[in-house]
């Protein structure tokens, strides 16, 4: 049985799909099949014809026109954005305006500044708003969140993170032309660092200061199918130094277009013991998982950890890992409107994931060491 707080009975959570494009099939759909508090009943497109591949697929109820027709219609508690992010601001504005709760992919917006001006809108329509910075809710980054809290490495000392990804070279698919203007923020540093930099920080805890350098290794993206030469000043290089609110320091390299061997690798020290993460692709597809290995004590050999199965919030499946972390999110939002907690991130946490990726910009243009402000408790 689901229980739906909006509507206070028992029927499933019912969406409405704004944008119907390669994330949407890959990763919302099918969660959204997959959990039985939710169920889609419209779905909207600039491509009418994609829309309703997309509705017979899924079995949707209801193809439509408009973004106002999704936030507007009877039928929808949840409007879910999924348009590139410079068309996200029609989608999150027409759903706070119709009174829904809306969730919007990251990155939020464009700009900082755009992005706090919907945690204003959200605030006045006093609904619920959740952005997709999913990561930090996947089992294994709860795991270790828990093991660190429960003192497993003691008092954490110092972390390195290095992720890298085989996207994001010189030459793009026409189908991901438009991450290649600045203007879109839809780079590598706005989706990778922003994705992972918010998971490093749900697990280690909030960074007090740091320093950067942001590097543009790619300037002229070529379209592979047309030829077309698009000039772009998108750091395809990011790496990040500095301090953690608790006193440990942390070190993160980011690098897109890594032709081999790309992945993510974690190593977090503590006064007691030692944890490593690591996984063989930065977007998790099947069989790419992640491994824990850990030691608690003095000069000892690093184990596999396995994750508890108490972790596992999810009915059975065969989806990609990254899309797994999806699914999470969208459990914790129905038991947040069950129970009244605040588990899926929202509109402040990515006003904050916006703000530490402009200080890591003035840092690098600057040259200077930066403090970060203090998180919201």
């Amino acid at each position: 049985m689901t229980i739906n707080a909006i509507s206070g009975g028992t029927r499933p959570i019912r969406v409405g799909i704004i944008g119907a494009g390669n994330w949407a099939h890959y990763g919302h759909l099918r969660v959204l099949t997959l959990l039985p508090e939710f169920e889609i009943t419209a779905i909207q497109s600039r491509r009418r014809e994609v829309a309703e591949a997309a509705a017979t697929r899924f079995n949707i109820s209801h193809v439509l026109e408009t973004v106002e027709q999704v936030a507007g219609h009877p039928d929808v508690d949840l409007v879910v954005v999924l348009t590139p992010a410079p068309q996200h601001e029609a989608g999150v504005s027409a759903a706070l305006a119709a009174g829904k709760d809306v969730y919007a992919e990251w990155p939020l917006s464009t700009s900082t500044a755009l992005s706090k001006s919907f945690i204003d809108l959200a605030e006045k329509s006093g609904k619920r708003h959740l952005v997709g910075l999913q990561r930090r809710l996947s089992a294994t980054n709860r795991y270790l969140r828990d093991q660190i809290a429960n003192g497993y490495i003691g008092n954490l000392r110092s972390v390195r993170m290095h992720v890298s990804m085989n996207y994001f070279q010189a030459k793009l698919p026409k189908s991901l032309a438009w991450t290649a203007p600045p203007e879109n923020f839809s780079s590598m540093m706005a989706i990778y660092a922003g994705h992972f930099l918010d998971a490093l920080f749900s697990i280690v805890g909030q960074p007090a200061s740091l320093s950067a350098l942001t590097l543009n290794q790619f300037s002229e993206i070529t379209i592979i199918e047309t030829g077309e030469k698009i000039q772009t000043t998108n750091p395809d290089e990011v790496v990040a130094t500095g301090q953690l609110v608790s006193g440990g320091v942390f070190t993160v390299h980011l690098e897109g277009g890594k032709r081999n061997g790309s992945g993510v690798q974690i190593d977090i020290t503590g006064d007691e013991g030692d944890l490593t993460i690591t996984n063989s692709s930065a977007f998790g597809d099947v069989g790419e998982d992640y491994v824990i290995k850990g030691a608690h004590g003095n000069r000892l050999p690093l184990d596999v950890l396995q994750v508890p199965g108490n972790y596992n919030w999810l009915p059975p499946s065969e989806l990609p890992s990254a899309v797994l972390e999806l699914a999470n999110l969208y459990v914790a939002y129905a038991r947040d409107i069950a129970a009244g907690t605040r588990i899926a991130p929202t509109f402040e946490d990515a006003v904050r994931m916006h703000t530490i990726i402009d200080l890591i910009e003035h840092s690098s243009k600057t040259g200077s060491r930066v403090d970060v402000p203090k998180a919201p408790a």
